[in-house]
């Protein structure tokens, strides 16, 4: 069993180590769903059937897991309105802000180099 180093020292910060917060933090946001959710938030506040309209393909239960994931981590706020039906909204918080502009930067980088890559893929395949 891996005994996880949590706190501010250097070990909880080390990427390389499998038992560091920050790769424990890392993997969680490093998967398309988090990282589509945090640029379909960007500076607006949706509820959870606009998340689910704005995010091709994701099903209701990968939605929920992520959103639940990205609210643990502190990078969304989930506010329930006292409604019948209950009406939830998501806001991104200081620290998902600011991943989201990381997150832009990978979808520059994506569009930059797209056919680049697809060049690539396409000689691999011959």
């Amino acid at each position: 069993m891996v005994t996880k180093q949590f706190g501010s020292t250097p070990e909880a910060a080390d990427l390389r180590r499998a038992d560091s917060l920050a790769r424990e933090i890392f993997s969680d946001i490093a998967n398309k769903w988090a990282l589509l959710i945090i640029e379909a938030l960007g500076e607006r506040t949706l509820r959870f059937t606009e998340l689910r309209q704005e995010i091709d393909g994701i099903s209701h239960k990968m939605l929920t897991q992520n959103l639940r994931m990205l609210e643990r981590n502190g990078l969304i706020e989930r506010e329930v309105h006292p409604t019948v039906p209950p009406r939830v909204e998501y806001t991104l918080t200081e620290p998902g802000t600011a991943l989201r502009s990381v997150v832009d930067g990978m979808c520059d980088w994506t569009q930059r180099y797209l056919a680049h890559i697809e060049s690539a893929r396409d000689r691999s395949a011959v």
